[in-house]
């Protein structure tokens, strides 16, 4: 029997995404954001969820996409994301949030080497949902590089690097 793992997909710019499911700790509708000064363009701010502050990142920003205003369907999804050693709480925001799925872990291809510069090194992998492709999300390469230390939520350290 094939060896399956949970991915929460979630769409981007018409595209679909998924990242491990043992990251995710909880999935917000979208709410006001406290901005951050000097913070990078991708950071949007702060989010107070039960007392605990969340740095908040927008996804489409990240990835070099263009913004787009939120909709009904936006979501925060808030992960624990391993960044320089520690594992931190940061919300994510995506244009929707479609299902939590299974994904053969055999299935799973290599990014296409193309050549030449292209921004891949953020994926782990790309499965297959149906006919549909999911780019599953290497959250520590993500996040390489970026610093969200700013009232970010520490999560003792356990089994959750992506």
């Amino acid at each position: 029997m094939a060896e399956t793992a949970q991915y929460l997909t979630l769409g981007l710019a018409g595209e679909t995404f998924g990242m491990a499911i043992r990251n995710v700790r909880e999935i917000l509708d979208m709410r006001p954001i406290s901005r951050l000064p000097h913070a990078p363009e991708f950071m949007l701010g702060m989010i107070d969820v039960r007392g605990t502050g969340y740095p908040i990142l927008d996804l489409r920003l990240k990835l070099d996409l263009p913004a787009v205003p939120p909709t009904e369907a936006t979501r925060i999804i808030i992960l624990d994301v391993p960044v320089a050693g520690r594992v931190v709480g940061v919300g994510f925001v995506a244009d929707c949030v479609y299902e939590v799925t299974d994904i053969e872990e055999s299935s799973l291809e290599q990014v296409p080497d193309v050549g030449g510069k292209w921004k891949s090194d953020y994926i782990a992998g790309i499965g297959r949902k149906g006919d549909r492709f999911v780019i599953i999300f290497d959250l520590a390469r993500l996040m390489a590089g970026t610093d969200v230390s700013a009232g970010a939520a520490e999560t003792p350290s356990n089994d959750l690097a992506a």
